[in-house]
């Protein structure tokens, strides 16, 4: 079994911009409405430093932007934003878990994690080791800059309706989609690890651009969109 990296413990301002995010995902916070750096500070109980650099990270990740004197509006990605997240993602990943399964990466404890959270029900642990596996599969590539550029990416597409909503998927039927790339990568078939990461990065992209476009994922204006950026 592979060691699990060690998490470097988060800033203050990295606190914050969790925080913020947290408030997105809650609807908290939300684009009709504008926030100020007081406000917020205010909220969290911090001075307005951490607060401005918190909120600057989120401005460069899109999720935030800035009116002059005025404070902050929240900025949700459209569905062709979400089709580009996953372009980039379709770029970076699959190539990544071939290379895993040929250098014989040992990532099988993450399905008995996926496993562990779907036991206890706990949504939170289920998320954060779907998060994992992929941040290992990239980072165990020696890919640093890509493992940090789609953990950017997964911030803000986790910001949208969960994939676990009545219209998407369930906990079950999303630890099933990574069950072919594990078994793959644990085989040492680095061409079936990429077409499984391949699949499943399809299937989720075009599932959430169907959300946020509120349509069906059949409908032809989620393809539309799809082939316009992806394919």
């Amino acid at each position: 079994m592979s060691e699990l990296p060690l998490r470097v413990p988060p800033t203050l301002t990295d606190q914050v911009a969790e925080a913020v995010r947290d408030g997105i995902r809650a609807r908290r916070f939300v684009p009709c409405e504008r926030y100020s750096v007081y406000q917020l500070a205010d909220l969290l109980g911090v001075s307005r430093s951490p607060v401005r650099e918190a909120l600057l990270k989120l401005a460069e990740a899109g999720l935030v932007e800035f009116e002059r004197n005025r404070g902050f509006r929240v900025v949700l990605p459209d569905p062709r934003d979400v089709a580009e997240i996953f372009a980039v993602r379709l770029a970076l990943e699959p190539p990544a878990a071939r290379r895993a399964g040929a250098a014989g990466l040992d990532v099988t404890d993450a399905l008995d994690a996926l496993d562990a959270a779907l036991r206890h029900d706990d949504e939170r642990a289920f998320w954060a080791a779907d998060r994992l596996l992929h941040d290992r599969i990239l980072r165990g590539t020696g890919n640093r800059r890509a493992a940090d550029i789609v953990a950017t990416l997964r911030a803000t597409t986790g910001l949208l309706t969960p994939p676990t909503s009545p219209d998407g998927r369930s906990l079950r039927q999303i630890r099933d989609d990574h069950e072919p790339v594990i078994r793959a990568i644990a085989r040492g078939d680095g061409d079936g690890a990429e077409a499984a990461m391949r699949q499943h990065l399809v299937d989720t992209g075009r599932l959430l651009v169907a959300q946020v476009a509120g349509l069906p994922p059949d409908a032809p204006a989620v393809a539309e969109v799809w082939h316009a950026v992806v394919d």
